[in-house]
């Protein structure tokens, strides 16, 4: 004999079914998104279409919403917007420094770019980010009280330049790292390798690379060996990502790099797990 089960049974069972599916499902497509400021302008880059090479990764990997400050300036002191409001980060959760800024050497300025991070909102700083904001002598490690130290403190690392354009092999040290959960070795395009001048105790290197530097004969004349990405907690507090790599389109628009920022991005704002997902709500919709 047919069993036959009556149909408010039947609709509680299904009933059950979509509320055991539910929190995924609701949390994906409630959760509000990170929101993210993407700084960028300044020397030596193809900034105009590297930010919406950035903001397109970015929010077709993650449920990131980025907003893009941007000048055409090329100059080594954009007039970027932000200089002298330390409120500019009101109302983001993450501020993602894209700038080259060599020359902006304002003590005030630099205070009141750094003060959204003081105050607890968490950075990523790309590439020439780690150049930025420098005055005095640079060019050998900074006390944590030197005036001219407050950028590279919030960095995590200090750098003061690079060598020639050559591949980059990457190799992450800490696969473990939330950030690099998943995430393969691999050697980019001919790029700029900034180099190391000091690492600060706060900081963390995820990732190191390597630089073949050739003569002029074209022979292997010595292999640069830096930190390529890298956490900080500034001042005990603030999460920063940071990667020195970035300095070609085709290197900003290659999938293992757009990860890699992605993944940066999530973590400054504690919305990966400790096993490298993304929080609920959080993964690409």
């Amino acid at each position: 004999m047919q069993n036959i089960i009556p149909f408010k049974v039947i609709h509680l069972a299904l009933l059950g079914g979509v509320l055991a599916l539910a929190p995924a499902t609701f949390a994906q497509e409630t959760t509000k998104p990170i929101k993210a400021l993407l700084i960028t302008g300044g020397c030596c880059h193809d900034y105009e279409h590297q930010k919406d090479i950035l903001k397109q990764g970015i929010e077709a990997r993650a449920n990131v919403a980025v907003d893009i400050i941007y000048v055409a300036d090329g100059s080594t002191h954009p007039a970027l917007p932000i200089y002298g409001h330390a409120d500019y980060a009101k109302g983001y959760d993450v501020v993602i420094h894209d700038e080259c800024a060599a020359d902006i050497h304002d003590t005030n300025v630099i205070q009141a770019v750094l003060q959204p991070h003081q105050d607890g909102i968490p950075g990523v700083n790309l590439h020439c980010a780690m150049h930025c904001y420098r005055f005095g002598d640079y060019s050998k490690p900074l006390p944590a009280s030197a005036p001219n130290a407050r950028w590279y403190e919030y960095l995590g690392l200090q750098s003061s330049g690079h060598g020639p354009q050559e591949p980059i092999a990457i190799q992450f040290t800490d696969p473990a790292h939330a950030i690099a959960t998943g995430l393969a070795d691999w050697t980019t395009i001919p790029e700029e390798h900034y180099n190391n001048i000091k690492v600060w105790d706060t900081a963390h290197a995820l990732a190191h690379g390597t630089q073949v530097i050739k003569n002029q004969a074209g022979q292997p004349q010595r292999t640069n060996d830096f930190v390529v990405a890298w956490v900080n907690t500034y001042r005990g507090k603030t999460r920063v990502f940071s990667t020195t790599i970035g300095h070609n389109n085709e290197t900003v628009a290659d999938g293992r790099y757009l990860d890699l920022v992605t993944r940066g991005v999530l973590w400054a704002c504690d919305k990966l797990d400790a096993d490298g997902k993304p929080k609920a709500g959080y993964a690409a919709k």
